[in-house]
Formats: structure tokens, C-alpha cells, sequence
């Protein structure tokens, strides 16, 4: 059983199984292929997740026997930095090497009684959302579930390699990717992060990002209750076809009935609507008007985001105190509004920014072989 780091960036993934990529289910249906009762998935998620054993000869409660079946068939590949950068403000951004000439962005944000770990579902994008830089490089393809919940595991051990106390309490796939377009592997890793026998997180603390693949979402509230995001962007269909182009396939009339019935059918109390402020674009008090009546009747949390800049964008970010004006009439609306603090923006580690910038640029322009399932 390999259970090295992808050390070297243009290495091809080995074939075993990627055992960090199996949740309850998918453990399960591996040991009754093995013969091996259903209880082992709990052992092996405990020590895999909750006590980071790599090894199976030192998992000491499997039976030989079954160590010997895991350290021949099984694969454990965590991810390597290619840069690892820390902002002024404490953000930590982490470049990190899948294999295959692959790297994706990885970044944690520390709060005051909180750090935030934003981890990636795919290398690129293929949405091409306009405040995007992600989406401009182009796809290149979906993480294993393994690579996703692996991005937990080595920012867990470069957090406390620091010696500071930091550590991960929330995660939100709003990393490289749109999540919903990487359905199972998405779903299994966030089954992970929220089981008790791996990483033990709340719902509530794990949160799922979506431009709104409508058909996804709603497949989502029967595998998933984990917290949604919804990336909105615009109050209309014209507007949100220009900013979110995937809306012109998912449209509004057809997004907004699909968040409700996530909400009717989990534990969670609202949707969170994310909205980028472009200046003159979507930031005007006509907009907030429309937004106030668009979501009439949704359990709702908004969070107004400034606008990060990249090279070769069309948008500028939205002045601050039209940001405040927008804020302030949603708020007496009714709606629970917030303002994104903008983290990381001097390592490119902010919303919007980030982008495989060693590797995965050598990827623009050409299309991949496996699409994205939108």
C-alpha cells in the first residue's frame, strides 16, 4: 500500500483503491467484496480520518488477515505543495500537486473562534462565470473524492506543523470548480466530512457552493444535507444569462424552486445567496429592489461580495459605500444581509481569484476529454 505523498506534480495517479475516498457505503460495499464484516468501515474511517494512520500494519485492530488485503490493494496519495503562501491577514493558500501535471488551489481562512478551510471539487471550470478567474483557464477534470477530503488532511497536518493552534472547523467547496458538476465525488467527501467515525463536522459547518445545476440540486436534498450556497449574482434572467452564462440552460424560474425544495427537504433553515458587486452591473438600488422581490418568501441569508480583480477582466469592484446602500436596503427588507470580508486578496487567495497558476494554466484554450456532467 502506497501511502506517499504526490510528490512529484507530473507523476500519474497509481490504480489502487483510493481508500480516502470511500465513505461509510462505499467502505461497506468494499469489505462485503472482501468477505469482511460491516463494522471494519468504522474501524478504517476512524483510523484513516480521526487519528491519520496510513498504514494498515499499524491499525492494530484489523485482523491480519485484512491488513494484508489492504496494504495490497489499497492507495493513499495526499497531496504536496507546489507554493504555500500566507497572507497579511493570516490566510493561508496552499497550491497543491494532484498528479498528472494537475495542482489546485487550496485556501484557509482563520476567524476569531473558527478557520475555514475553502477546498476545491475540479481542476478549472467549465462555467466560465464572468467574475471568474477560475472559469478562464478552462476544465481539465473532476477530483476523485480522495483528492477532495485529502485537501482536509494536509492542510489539517500543515496547520499543526505551525504550532499555533489553528485548525479547520468549516468547510466550503468554493474552491476551483463548481461542485454540483462533480456530483458523487462531491457527495461522498462531504459525507465524510460530516460522519462522526471520519471528520465529525456539523452539517451546519459544511457548505456546498452551486452556480445552479437545477437537476443536481435537486438529487442533492435526497443525498446531501449539508448547507447549500447559491451563487446568484443578478436578480434577473437577463442580467444573470451575462454574469452567470450557465443560467441561460437553469434559468431563475426554474433555480429558485429547486433551492426550496432543498430547504423542505433538510434540516437547514434558509439558502445563502452569494452576490459578487460589480460596479454599475448588478449594484444599482433597481437591482436590490428586484432582489427583494425576487426572494419574497425564501428563507434567506445574503452575502454581498466585493469584487476581487484579476488580469484581463472586464469588471471593477463596486465602491464601498454603494456596497453599504445596497446592504442597507436589503436589510430593512427584512433579509439577513452581510458583507464578505475580503481575505487574501494580496496572495490571490480571495473569492473569485483563485486559479492553478504554476500548472494548470498550460491547460487554457484546450478541451478536455472528460466533460463536466452539467
Amino acid at each position: 500500500m502506497s501511502s506517499t505523498a504526490a510528490t512529484d506534480p507530473g507523476a500519474a495517479p497509481a490504480g489502487g483503491v483510493e481508500l480516502l475516498g470511500l465513505d461509510e457505503s462505499g467502505l461497506q460495499r468494499l469489505f462485503a467484496e472482501l468477505g469482511e464484516k460491516p463494522f471494519r468501515s468504522k474501524q478504517l474511517r476512524q483510523w484513516l480520518h480521526q487519528r491519520q494512520v496510513f498504514d494498515p500494519e499499524a491499525m492494530t485492530d484489523l485482523a491480519k488477515s485484512l491488513r494484508g488485503k489492504l496494504q495490497a490493494m489499497a492507495e493513499i496519495r495526499l497531496p504536496q505543495p507546489i507554493f504555500d503562501r500566507e497572507s497579511e491577514d493570516g490566510t493561508r493558500k496552499w497550491l497543491l500537486a494532484l498528479g498528472s501535471g494537475n495542482a489546485v488551489e487550496t485556501v484557509y481562512i482563520p476567524e476569531r473562534g473558527r478557520g475555514t478551510l475553502c477546498v476545491s471539487s475540479q481542476v478549472g471550470c467549465a462555467l466560465d462565470c464572468g467574475f471568474c478567474s477560475t472559469g478562464k483557464q478552462g476544465f481539465n477534470r473532476n477530483l476523485s473524492a480522495a483528492e477532495i477530503i485529502g485537501q482536509l488532511h494536509y492542510a489539517r497536518q500543515a496547520l499543526e506543523a505551525e504550532g499555533r493552534g489553528r485548525r479547520v472547523t468549516n468547510v466550503v467547496l468554493m474552491g476551483m470548480g463548481e461542485p454540483l458538476a462533480n456530483f458523487n465525488n462531491v457527495v461522498a467527501a462531504t459525507n465524510l466530512m460530516v460522519d462522526p467515525y471520519a471528520w465529525g463536522l456539523s452539517r451546519r459547518r459544511v457548505t456546498i457552493s452551486t452556480v445552479g445545476l437545477v437537476p443536481a440540486l435537486y438529487r442533492l436534498a435526497d443525498a446531501s444535507h449539508v448547507s447549500l450556497a447559491v451563487s446568484l449574482h443578478a436578480p434577473n434572467d437577463a442580467l444573470r444569462d451575462e454574469i452567470v452564462p450557465i443560467n441561460q440552460k437553469y434559468p431563475l424560474r426554474e433555480l429558485l424552486p429547486a433551492c426550496e425544495n432543498y430547504i423542505a427537504q433538510t434540516p437547514h433553515h434558509c439558502i445563502y445567496w452569494e452576490y459578487v458587486m460589480l460596479d454599475g452591473v448588478n449594484d444599482r438600488d433597481c437591482h436590490a429592489e428586484e432582489l427583494i422581490e425576487r426572494l419574497d418568501g425564501i428563507p434567506s441569508k445574503i452575502n454581498l461580495i466585493p469584487f476581487n480583480p484579476f488580469p484581463g477582466t472586464r469588471y471593477s469592484a463596486s465602491p464601498r459605500p454603494r456596497i453599504l446602500a445596497f446592504a442597507d436596503k436589503l436589510q430593512k427588507a427584512g433579509f439577513i444581509t452581510t458583507i464578505r470580508r475580503t481575505r487574501g486578496q494580496d496572495i490571490d487567495g480571495a473569492c473569485g481569484q483563485l486559479v492553478g497558476q504554476v500548472i494548470n494554466r498550460r491547460n487554457r484554450g484546450k478541451k478536455s476529454k472528460q466533460s463536466p456532467a452539467v
